[in-house]
């Protein structure tokens, strides 16, 4: 009876260790996750939609808008299509935007929403690497030298979006 009593009390205060690091790790902020600003973005190497392997090192020299999303969040899809605005205008000057999706997304939806940048689905690694992403939309930008400007865990504005994207293509 007293062993019962033990191996009980020992599995309740193991699950209330778990539960507290489970807390602490997605409590945390997501301005304080890392990876944190003017830290090297993680590497992504990941499958597009037609099978080709894109990574982040393919567009070393760019910077590059790597959003986070899903097809059942209404505020990403909308803001898809601003980045693919963003992409349009900036993409001769070096931008190039990259949405990573929570959730299995077809061609043709992406084809529907006039989206022409690469689109990836995300892997557990990714979400870990880029802070543990659970909620969307979640961005990040880039810089040329393959550091992380900024992340928002929020919409992005359109104003903001472009005053950022040109400051980080000014920026050697």
């Amino acid at each position: 009876m007293k062993n019962s009593k033990m191996l009980f009390t020992a599995i309740v205060v193991a699950a209330a260790l778990g539960a507290a690091a489970y807390y602490l790790a997605t409590s945390t902020p997501f301005e304080q996750r890392k990876p944190a600003v003017n830290a090297i973005a993680p590497e992504i190497a990941l499958a597009d939609l037609s099978g080709k392997m894109i990574t982040l090192a393919d567009y070393r020299n760019s910077v590059i808008l790597i959003n986070f999303w899903a097809s059942w969040c209404p505020p990403c899809k909308e803001q898809l299509k601003l980045f693919q605005e963003a992409y349009n205008r900036y993409e001769k000057s070096g931008l190039t935007v990259i949405a990573v999706s929570l959730d299995e997304i077809s061609p043709g939806l992406v084809r529907e929403m006039g989206i022409s940048y690469p689109v990836l689905m995300a892997n557990d690694r990714i979400l870990a690497d880029y802070g543990n992403i659970k909620g969307v939309p979640r961005t990040f930008l880039i810089g040329r030298d393959g550091r992380i400007i900024k992340k928002l865990d929020r919409y992005y504005r359109e104003k903001s979006l472009a005053e950022d994207i040109r400051s980080a293509l000014e920026q050697d």
